[in-house]
């Protein structure tokens, strides 16, 4: 997992975060440096945002899409530009965590976590 900032130059601290007993590594990196296969998105609302390079094939799994679903049922779907999930940044981290155990779990693509209630958008 990656999470990154921009600064007014141009470039991005990345944080790799291998796995969740080490403590990451932040380097700086171009915006177009960001690793083959990952994508950046913005997660948050306001000063909470957070810039976050995440795994391309994230976007497949099913919690993911939920994830876009109940952003889109909350607030339309009407971005450009960078993708932009505006739940809180800890619920997002939430998401991605199971996210990432799934796929380390599985190697037929068989998604182990989809009975996880996703409710970054809407109170419990």
């Amino acid at each position: 997992m990656c999470e990154s900032e921009e600064n007014n130059l141009g470039e991005v601290a990345v944080t790799n975060f291998p796995c969740p007993h080490h403590h990451p590594q932040r380097k700086k990196v171009v915006i177009r440096d960001i690793p083959k296969g990952f994508l950046p998105i913005k997660v948050g609302q306001g000063e909470e945002q957070e810039k976050i390079v995440m795994p391309v094939m994230y976007l497949n799994h099913p919690l993911f899409s939920r994830l876009l679903k109940e952003a889109e049922e909350e607030y339309g779907f009407h971005q450009q530009g960078t993708m932009i999930i505006p739940c809180h940044v800890k619920d997002f981290r939430y998401v991605q965590d199971l996210i990432h155990k799934d796929m380390s779990s599985t190697q037929h693509h068989q998604h182990q976590n989809q009975h996880h209630v996703i409710r970054c958008f809407r109170s419990p």
